[in-house]
């Protein structure tokens, strides 16, 4: 996957938004970040998961998912290694990420 597939897929959210935060580009909802990329480095995005959520996808493929570092990793923000990634990994778990930060007249 490329930065600008993860671009794609999280864009291709309702109400939906880029804009920036710490230098990295991130992507909201209703002003909540869902997701960003580029960080640690331009081969990593980032989705603001539950941690029961990371959990099941760091299993699934911990080739692709893994947490951020500290509070934040343990809080459910996680790690995408986006040349391991597919799409369709992504956009399961980007999905995931949009829901949690969507207000549930989006969400539903």
């Amino acid at each position: 996957m490329t930065a600008d597939q993860f671009r794609q897929v999280a864009l291709s959210h309702p109400s939906s938004a880029e804009s920036s935060h710490m230098r990295h580009p991130d992507f909201r909802v209703n002003g909540k970040i869902f997701a960003t990329l580029g960080y640690p480095n331009d081969g990593y995005g980032m989705v603001k998961l539950k941690p029961e959520h990371q959990e099941r996808f760091i299993r699934a493929a911990p080739s692709v998912f893994s947490p951020v570092n500290g509070a934040w990793g343990r809080q459910g923000c996680t790690r995408v290694y986006l040349k391991a990634a597919r799409i369709a990994q992504v956009r399961e778990a980007m999905a995931a990420a949009w829901r949690n930060a969507a207000p549930e007249r989006l969400a539903g």
